[in-house]
């Protein structure tokens, strides 16, 4: 099964009230060594964030005055720069994941949004649960050889009979062959999306082109073109 929020969370939350004042989060932020913290109501659920980033717009705004202020997000950012309070001061609303969430899709959220932090809420009830940083998600990659190795064996099961298996320091090394190339492409797919899979090299051969020369577009690495009955 693919590592999900679950397995790499923080249950430990240092949250915030939208009534907390400015020095109240800086304060908050320093003595726990956190680089962004959740926002949560009565009920603690979350409806912001705010981070170092954030409170950082004050003192720029001192330094450089308008020249801080561009693009679309001047308005927002300007707000922040005058804010005394966290209602003031967070990006609201929140971007969250739940403990279920894959890893993938959590890094695929932070890369988007170009954030660090996830606040991990309760599914049905919108609380807080726990926090994933990005620093959490490299996890992935710390798996046990053994694990990993499980794994992939497992997904190879599913698509050949023909397939001899080497994995050194992540990357994974295919030899066999099988009958359709099809077969082949989505071998090395699953593969890719195995966790603590760095990369994929692949001997395979197949005997029947199923899919054309254009199978290749849009497909993980690894995955085309196809040359001499292989797909590499």
């Amino acid at each position: 099964m693919p590592m999900t929020v679950r397995d790499v969370m923080n249950r430990f939350v240092v949250a915030v009230e939208a009534t907390a004042s400015f020095t109240d989060v800086v304060t908050a932020m320093c003595r726990f060594h956190v680089g962004a913290v959740p926002v949560v109501d009565a009920e603690r659920r979350v409806i912001g964030m705010v981070s170092d980033e954030d409170l950082l717009l004050k003192d720029l705004d001192r330094r450089l005055g308008d020249l801080l202020f561009e693009g679309p997000s001047r308005h927002r950012e300007r707000r922040k720069a005058h804010g005394r309070t966290v209602s003031e001061i967070m990006s609201s609303p929140a971007i969250t994941v739940t403990e279920d969430t894959p890893l993938r899709r959590a890094a695929v959220l932070m890369h988007r949004n170009r954030i660090k932090d996830l606040p991990v809420v309760d599914g049905q009830t919108g609380r807080i649960t726990g926090v994933v940083k990005q620093s959490d998600l490299i996890r992935a990659f710390c798996r046990p050889a053994e694990d990993l190795r499980d794994d992939v064996l497992e997904v190879v099961a599913r698509h050949s009979r023909d397939c001899a298996v080497r994995i050194e320091g992540g990357i994974v090394h295919l030899d066999g062959g099988v009958e359709r190339r099809s077969q082949l492409c989505a071998l090395i797919g699953e593969v890719w999306r195995v966790d603590g899979v760095v990369d994929v090299e692949s001997s395979m051969t197949y005997e029947t082109d199923d899919v054309g020369r254009d199978v290749s577009a849009g497909a993980p690495p690894g995955t085309g073109p196809a040359e001499g009955g292989k797909v590499r």
